[in-house]
């Protein structure tokens, strides 16, 4: 990203928003606008590695059934550094859990992400039977 278009909070705040969008409706058109074509995806501590815009949107679809029984998402932006954010999440879904979530996203000079990396801790299990 270059000092013109340089990452600002409103920037990353409409990506988690459009992120948070793609996740609830699950359109392959969504995810995919968030990514750019040389995307990487990145999970610990499951060691999930989606290498390409097209492997993310297969990984995302790939997890609906998480969102069975419904879900939320709480954030906060922890710093922004260059081209690179920190956020924190809490995802809490009915029949997983809730995680807390560390992300670092590098952003593309047009704002779409070129590099995810998330952190996961699951803090509280479900209480359904899995």
């Amino acid at each position: 990203m270059s000092a013109t278009t340089r990452l600002s909070e409103r920037r990353v705040a409409e990506w988690v928003e459009r992120y948070v969008h793609a996740w609830r409706t699950a359109d392959p058109d969504d995810i995919a606008a968030l990514f750019s074509p040389d995307a990487e995806y990145h999970e610990w501590p499951y060691e999930t590695s989606l290498i390409g815009r097209d492997a993310v949107v297969d990984g995302w679809l790939s997890r609906q059934p998480w969102q069975e029984g419904g879900w939320s998402f709480d954030w906060s932006l922890l710093m922004i550094t260059g081209d690179t954010a920190a956020i924190k999440g809490t995802g809490r879904y009915t029949e997983l859990g809730t995680f807390d979530n560390l992300w670092t996203v590098t952003f593309t000079e047009d704002g779409r992400c070129r590099m995810f990396r998330m952190w996961n801790n699951e803090t509280e299990p479900s209480h359904r039977i899995r």
